[in-house]
């Protein structure tokens, strides 16, 4: 199957591949016709989206519901919790899948090598990645209302100069009733002084609207959040099972798989298919070709995150772990009039694509 552990010949052939981005690898006379290359694994990447809240009790919080017949919020809190889990899929090298392919002398057929030196095409330069995966960003926390300059414009000098909250709380009560009435003016053309035109209109409004949402933060309250996200990356094996791929900490966010504070994220692995050697026209599993290009036949899985009980993801995907090897006859790549190429699936090292140039 021409598997071979040849440590000095893998080294020459990968040596400055793994650290940088695909590369092209010509058979000739120079490396006796013969690449090296590895198959890829298929890891699997669980993204973990945890969203963090920071709620605030406003300063006139037990006159909320007298003045605006609103629950305000009464205890400060800042608890974590997880938003989303992603699923994706990724290759990595699989170091025990390391393969010497033997091209006819005199030829030049070349393979192009991803930075795991694990096989992208033969004899095809057009090569285009897959995109990458849509993932969340981290976001970091933001000012509430009440540290924006709107809440400084909102409060009257009669609140800063009053000692008693009771006091304060209805006098901000007040002008959030005057700042409903300004914006009811302005919009149905009764203002004493109104906008200039559309834009100057749009800011006015704008602006009433920001300090009434401010002043209504001092009785109601603020709920700021943030984001964090990290991805754990995990190597299924050809089994089923569930296992703790990441943990989050209500009141500390993320921490470590073996941090016990945190709540568990689990993965669940699912094995749906095997691959399974090709057949010819009897039926008869077909034999791998003498010192044959080998390729993977992947299987396939249902994979499952859940966290506190409840899933939250899944993703069925191939899986080369889940598969078996095969290979192409190296032969036709070197035909002088219709040479052939193929194009790999970088994950799973399947074959995505063959034909002839």
């Amino acid at each position: 199957m021409n598997r071979i552990l040849l440590a000095l010949l893998f080294s020459a052939a990968t040596m400055g591949v793994c650290a940088q981005s695909a590369q092209k690898f010509t058979a000739n006379k120079m490396n006796e016709y013969g690449l090296v290359y590895t198959l890829p694994k298929t890891a699997v990447n669980v993204t973990v989206e945890a969203l963090r809240t920071v709620k605030t009790p406003g300063e006139f919080r037990l006159y909320s519901k007298k003045y605006l017949n609103i629950d305000p919020i009464l205890e400060p809190s800042d608890m974590w919790s997880v938003k989303s889990v992603t699923l994706t899929t990724a290759g990595i090298s699989d170091g025990d899948e390391s393969y010497l392919v033997q091209f006819k002398s005199g030829s030049s057929p070349f393979m192009i090598l991803d930075g795991n030196n694990c096989p992208l095409t033969v004899n095809d330069e057009d090569y285009t990645p897959a995109p990458a995966p849509t993932l969340p960003q981290a976001e970091a926390m933001k000012p509430s209302i009440l540290q924006t300059a709107a809440a400084a414009q909102a409060v009257t000098a009669e609140m800063l100069q009053s000692q008693s909250t009771a006091k304060r709380a209805q006098l901000a009560a007040a002008k959030i009733y005057e700042l409903r009435q300004s914006r009811n003016d302005i919009i149905s053309g009764n203002a004493d002084q109104m906008p200039a035109d559309g834009e100057a209109m749009k800011l006015a409004l704008d602006n009433l609207e920001k300090q009434e949402a401010a002043l209504t933060a001092m009785f109601t309250g603020t709920v700021q959040t943030a984001t964090a996200v990290r991805t754990y990356q995990v190597v299924p094996q050809a089994a089923d099972g569930k296992t703790i791929v990441a943990r989050v900490s209500a009141t500390e966010g993320p921490v470590d798989v073996t941090d016990l504070s945190g709540m568990p994220v689990y993965l669940e692995t699912r094995v749906v298919a095997k691959g399974s050697l090709p057949v010819n026209d009897k039926g008869e599993e077909k034999k791998f070709p003498k010192g044959g290009l080998a390729y993977c036949i992947p299987g396939e899985g249902v994979f499952t995150a859940s966290f506190n009980g409840r899933e939250i993801a899944s993703l069925n995907a191939d899986i080369a772990q889940f598969g078996i090897v095969f290979g192409i006859d190296p032969a036709i790549f070197t035909d002088k009039k219709t040479p052939a190429y193929v194009i790999f699936d970088p994950v799973t090292g399947a074959v995505r694509e063959i034909g002839s140039k």
